[in-house]
């Protein structure tokens, strides 16, 4: 079993690097360090066993993945950052994610709304508030709400699989949202992927992948390892419901 949890743990680390990587002109791939736990070396890492470590990097590869889409859409719809701050997009990103010890994801601007609440309130025609901020928060904190709402485990630590893998479909979902649901007048809610005759600019999916990816590993390891059944759902995007985490 030893072997096995290590096994798991290289392949989690092996997509996320995977996932990171980018192709320069040049043609090669630029080399980014192995994910490693600030305390790694503390005794405070006695407490955790490898499927707790996997935790730790899934999480925190996953927000910074958020954080990184958090950025991304200030850039290509800087109309919505005025409407939360006169500040930065990076100096909110950092607010919103660093800050959850002050304003513990409550924000008025967006209703105090959380998890899949706030994604839809992104796709609200009435909705005249941050959109990028309701759609990044309500992701933050469904995927925090299926680790317990915790970004550190140990080995008392209970994780159900299933919403694990509810929170990679519901992050689908959202994708899915994100780059077809239109206004009355047809136009996107949000600017993301940018394909045309000049360029042609896929990062937000890849973004979405990433985190997909990550998330579907690390709940099929956890189901196997506390030996959990996954109930798999299968849904078309268009008409598809989000799951409960």
């Amino acid at each position: 079993m030893k072997a096995f949890n290590c096994i798991i743990f290289a392949s989690v680390l092996a997509v996320t690097l995977a996932g990171c990587s980018t192709i320069t002109e040049s043609g090669t791939t630029p080399k980014k360090p192995v994910p490693q736990q600030q305390d790694r070396s503390t005794i405070n890492q006695l407490g955790k066993s490898d499927f707790d470590r996997m935790a730790d990097v899934e999480i925190r590869e996953n927000t910074e993945s958020l954080r990184t889409l958090m950025l991304k859409l200030y850039k290509r719809n800087p109309g919505e950052l005025k409407k939360s701050t006169s500040d930065s997009a990076d100096k909110m990103a950092t607010w919103v994610f660093e800050g959850g010890a002050q304003h513990q994801y409550h924000f008025p601007e967006i209703h105090n709304l959380q998890t899949t609440d706030a994604i839809f309130l992104t796709f609200k025609p009435e909705f005249n508030g941050d959109r990028v901020l309701s759609f990044i928060v309500g992701l933050h904190t469904m995927l925090l709400k299926a680790h317990n709402d915790k970004t550190d485990f140990y080995f008392m630590d209970s994780i159900d699989p299933q919403r694990i893998y509810n929170v990679a479909r519901n992050i689908e979902i959202a994708a899915w949202k994100l780059s077809n649901a239109r206004k009355q007048d047809g136009t996107l809610y949000l600017l993301t992927n940018e394909i045309n005759e000049i360029e042609k600019n896929l990062s937000f999916e890849r973004e979405f992948g990433k985190m997909i990816g990550r998330t579907d590993l690390y709940a099929i390891s956890l189901a196997e390892k506390s030996q959990r059944f996954i109930s798999r759902v299968m849904q078309n995007l268009a008409t598809a419901v989000f799951l409960p985490i």
